[in-house]
């Protein structure tokens, strides 16, 4: 099997100023094409360091890609080393990107500088795939099997994630026409409602009995729930999926209504699907989420055909002024109650003309918890044309990390209310 590693390039990313977003995008690339990427290294802007990482990845490696450190300032040194790591004699001008460099400082109307036009010098012991989207080329270099013990190839890319991600397409063709390629097949199960110690007792006996060359993985995320990954490495492809849901309709029944989609999904993807192909609406009113749970549905393209709107009632002012929640109720039981969130739920299911709608009021924290309501703790109002319903669950964890959970279980009671009302 091909393995690849992917290695990104600046202090800016070890110090914690960038987030590398290029990594997980050009892992997603590579594993479309069977290629495993063995690791993800993170390289300060020191030469000898870029040098010697780089030699330990391509020995282990038949690819790698390298992002970052080939802008036109004196500290994007990634070139030098790249020069040296190959054995470069010289630089040569690349005529294609040179052009390439003018045309866009031109549509910029920027100078063209020496420093923009030393970005078209290469070394002289690579190829170079044109950068359509900037001024720094893609770098090819291709190390003999003497060198690593295999065959290997660098490709160097930009750091700028729309540069970088635009390249992959040429080089995963690169890719295509050098290497022999296997295929690697995964398949993804979506389970919320169950924490991941007591998943994997729950599913033991189906792990244990797992063919060798099958591996599962567990990815726990507070807005999705805990993703299982099931894979095969090498093999036909059309031989590998089937053997895979094979075992997956043994494991089906054993997840039960923890599993709410078979696919790489969201919460709100799947309350989209079952409501659009119902022709239902749904709404929200939210305190303690913020507006998190509306943001969830809205981040989904097309949802404008179930999603109706949101009510952000933060203040208690605002839930009794506009979502009709009785002075009183908030009088006697407070903002977080079942009494007060069920009456969100309503008025904003009767607000927008929804056939569902879901409320939340909670303690999100650090502060305003008390020992009968914690910091943590939420109410969540469902509401549909049959009954209302609320539930009472408490969290522990930041600010951040409780509003996810506040939202994400929201939408998970949505989702099983949906299921039961629809009898899907």
């Amino acid at each position: 099997m091909t393995t690849a590693s992917i290695c990104t390039i600046g202090d800016e990313i070890l110090i914690g100023q960038v987030v590398d977003t290029n990594s997980s995008n050009i892992s997603l690339a590579l594993n479309s094409l069977g290629i495993k990427v063995t690791r993800m290294v993170s390289i300060g802007d020191d030469h000898d360091e870029i040098i010697s990482s780089l030699e330990k990845e391509l020995s282990r490696n038949e690819i790698v890609i390298v992002t970052g450190g080939l802008g036109p300032t004196k500290d994007d040194i990634t070139k030098k080393a790249l020069a040296e790591l190959s054995c470069a004699t010289g630089y040569r001008t690349d005529e294609v990107q040179l052009e390439i460099v003018r045309r866009i400082l031109s549509s910029r109307g920027l100078d063209v500088l020496d420093i923009n036009l030393a970005q078209a010098s290469v070394p002289d012991t690579c190829e170079v795939i044109p950068n359509k989207l900037g001024t720094a080329p893609i770098m090819v270099f291709r190390f003999p099997k003497e060198r690593f013990g295999h065959c290997a190839t660098l490709y160097s890319l930009p750091g700028v994630p729309f540069e970088a991600i635009g390249a992959m397409e040429d080089v995963l063709k690169d890719i295509k026409a050098t290497h022999s390629l296997s295929d690697i097949y995964h398949k993804t199960l979506m389970t919320f409602g169950i924490a991941e110690s007591a998943l994997s007792k729950l599913i033991e006996p189906w792990e244990d009995s797992l063919p060798e060359d099958m591996h599962l993985a567990y990815l726990p995320n507070a807005l999705t729930g805990v993703r299982l990954r099931l894979s095969i490495y090498g093999g036909v492809r059309e031989h590998q999926e089937a053997r895979i849901e094979a075992e997956l309709a043994r494991l089906r029944p054993v997840l039960g209504e923890y599993m709410y989609s078979d696919q790489d999904d969201t919460l709100q993807e799947c309350i989209g699907r079952m409501l659009a192909s119902a022709g239902k609406t749904v709404s929200a009113a939210e305190s303690c989420t913020g507006g998190t749970i509306a943001a969830l549905f809205t981040s989904v393209a097309g949802s404008s055909a179930y999603f109706l709107g949101s009510v952000t009632s933060y203040a208690n002012s605002v839930k009794t002024g506009v979502l009709g929640v009785p002075e009183e109720i908030i009088a006697k039981y407070g903002a977080v109650s079942s009494e007060c969130v069920a009456a969100m739920a309503e008025g904003v299911r009767r607000l927008n003309g929804s056939d569902f709608s879901v409320a939340t009021s909670g303690i999100a924290g650090p502060g305003g918890g008390s020992d009968a309501k914690p910091v943590g703790t939420v109410w969540i109002g469902v509401s549909s044309p049959k009954e209302t319903k609320t539930y009472r669950m408490v969290f522990k964890g930041d600010r951040k990390r409780n509003i996810e959970r506040f939202a994400a279980n929201a939408l998970n009671i949505l989702r099983k209310t949906i299921v039961n009302e629809l009898s899907l």
